[in-house]
């Protein structure tokens, strides 16, 4: 099963439990400090992987010391970035997040090389030939908003590739630009908040509705410890979610994500394949960072 991600690549640094940040120069100890590979592109991708697909990631990364980690941890988690470019000068997208004692996740944040990722550093022939491709982060990778790139988008799908996005940011102006993709993709992943400020909703099913009228096949928007809304045309349904012990909540998105496109990818129905993303999200909550907790694709069957 071949997979390709396009977005946002992302170096995280996580600390773990951070309770207060320090007056001055003080030092507080925490009991584990982890960096990953993460992003809507590299951290799915990443999923995607444990989860028996096979899968070349694209963007972009800075020709920084934070860009040789992000290529060597990808690479080492089986994922093929030999169509991921390096920018001269500029600066890997990285985030600090000091993770509260309740899984909760502040960030400080760097977008560095995401910002500047355009068509043209896309390998179209490899996208053409994809089983599935995973957008991650369209609002923040705004130069893909390219006529040429829905052009190829749309290809793809009338060839049968199936196509998903998932959203980084919380930012309307940002958001709203990524409104210019639902025609060309046919499932759509954002979470509450997104959904709400795509729409200008002031509840989930509207925004949901609204969303499925621009023209996806389906939306699903996630809704943390309240499971997910899945909508299609064949009407709404609630998929709870699978409690875990929570230890952090980053990567839940992108493994939602993973879980739902391997599901498809499995020839399951659109509720079922949500179900397997839940499942996906709730390893991931058990463990530090974004693929944390995530194994193989039999370990989250387990769980339904």
């Amino acid at each position: 099963m071949t997979v390709a991600t396009v977005g946002v690549h992302i170096v995280d640094i996580l600390a773990r439990p951070v309770e207060h940040i320090p007056e001055g120069q003080d030092t507080v100890l925490v009991d584990r400090i982890r960096l990953t590979a993460a992003g809507a592109a590299a951290g799915t991708a990443v999923d995607l992987v444990k989860l028996g697909n096979s899968v070349v990631t694209m963007g972009a990364v800075g020709d920084d010391e934070l860009g040789d980690f992000l290529l060597a941890v990808l690479t080492k988690r089986g994922v093929d970035v030999s169509r991921l470019v390096r920018r001269a000068g500029e600066q890997t997208a990285a985030s600090i997040l000091p993770i509260r004692p309740d899984g909760g996740r502040p960030s400080f944040h760097v977008p560095g090389a995401n910002l500047g990722v355009t068509y043209a550093d896309l390998d179209a022939g490899v996208l053409r030939g994809a089983r599935a491709i995973h957008l991650g982060g369209m609002d923040v990778t705004f130069g893909l908003g390219d006529p040429a790139f829905f052009a190829l988008l749309d290809e793809a799908r009338a060839a049968g590739t199936i196509v998903t996005m998932d959203l980084l940011s919380e930012m309307p102006d940002l958001l709203g630009m990524a409104m210019a993709f639902l025609p060309h993709v046919d499932y759509v992943l954002p979470n509450e908040p997104q959904a709400l400020l795509m729409t200008g909703a002031t509840d989930v099913a509207a925004a949901a509705d609204t969303l499925l009228a621009r023209g996806p096949r389906g939306v699903l928007v996630t809704l943390g410890a309240s499971g997910s809304l899945v909508v299609t045309a064949d009407g709404a349904e609630r998929v709870p979610a699978i409690k875990a012990e929570v230890a952090d909540t980053t990567g839940c998105g992108d493994a939602y994500c993973a879980g739902f496109l391997t599901g498809l990818l499995h020839g399951q129905d659109v509720p079922v394949a949500a179900r397997w993303g839940t499942a996906a999200a709730a390893r991931v909550a058990t463990g530090l960072g974004s693929d944390a907790g995530l194994t193989d694709l039999a370990s989250i069957l387990s769980l339904l």
